[in-house]
């Protein structure tokens, strides 16, 4: 897939639409919580913008994965939370208002730390075969396809809440059509690649969603949140932004066959997270029937 006018102005207008509309669901409130509990949204920022990255890391060693595969999967762990994550907590009947700050503040902090992640890993899996990639290029890249558009649409949920509220249906349906649209893309455009190694990307990508899942538990357990926060976390750790991961290695890097990955995850990573949902949604109507959440630390196996 060379460059071209999709790959260099359409591609990042269609995802810079979709933070856009991230944008126009976020208020000041879902940063200020932090100040008001800070715990666990701390410990979901941490799970998934430094735990999550070590542990796809471990896994690329583990399955031995060649350099396009892994830093594929590398890119994709160090992309930010999408705005799936918060559809699946709402249907679960997560923490929704956790599951948003923590989708919000991770997208502000991994574009710093993403294109950081992205050169290590580059440089470690490619060395010399390592296509040209510039931290500074990629930052500003980033600031503008999610940053920019995100504080667009918070002002004018601010200013015009109504017609936010009213839209926000209309983004979230454009949100699920363009990550399934990026996704049959680049499976079609990279099909010799996907076939070659398609045993591998499936394994790879269940045991990340798996594992991120499960990280997401102990974090709960460890830190004594409670059983909602608890999926909360599991979901935000398990669910990334695909889209962002597959616009990054298709415009920023011009490496479509890094984004293969990022493809195949965007079409399992709603399994661990899909199961907890539905956990969820029977451990609320338990939580109604004893008047009481009590911390994941608590709870017996």
């Amino acid at each position: 897939m060379q460059a071209s006018i999709f790959t260099e102005i359409l591609l990042p207008l269609a995802l810079a639409f979709v933070m856009f509309g991230m944008g126009l669901t976020l208020t000041v409130a879902d940063f200020t919580r932090l100040l008001k509990a800070p715990k666990p949204i701390v410990v979901g920022l941490v799970g998934q913008t430094v735990l999550l990255p070590l542990l796809a890391f471990g896994l690329c060693l583990a399955f031995s994965l060649h350099p396009a595969m892994a830093i594929g999967i590398m890119i994709l762990s160090a992309c930010p939370g999408g705005t799936m994550s918060n559809l699946i907590s709402h249907i679960g009947r997560a923490n929704l208002a956790l599951s948003v700050s923590l989708t919000a503040l991770s997208t502000f902090i991994c574009v710093f730390s993403t294109p950081f992640i992205i050169h290590y890993s580059m440089d470690y899996f490619a060395g010399e075969n390592a296509p040209s990639f510039s931290i500074v290029t990629t930052v500003v890249g980033l600031v503008c396809v999610s940053i920019v558009p995100v504080i667009i649409g918070m002002a004018i949920r601010h200013f015009k809440p109504a017609f936010s509220i009213k839209v926000e249906g209309f983004f979230r349906t454009f949100s699920l059509w363009f990550m399934i649209a990026m996704i049959v893309g680049i499976l079609i455009s990279e099909r010799a690649n996907l076939m070659a190694s398609l045993e591998e990307a499936l394994l790879v990508c269940l045991a990340l969603n798996i594992s991120a899942v499960v990280l997401g538990l102990i974090l709960a357990f460890a830190f004594k949140l409670s059983k909602i926060d608890g999926i909360t976390l599991s979901i935000e750790v398990g669910v990334q932004n695909a889209a962002l991961a597959m616009l990054i290695c298709i415009t920023f890097l011009n490496s479509p066959e890094f984004a293969v990955a990022a493809g195949v995850y965007g079409l399992t990573m709603y399994a661990g997270p899909g199961l907890l949902a539905v956990w969820s949604k029977r451990l609320k109507n338990t939580t109604k029937s004893d008047g009481k959440d009590k911390p994941l630390a608590t709870q017996k196996a």
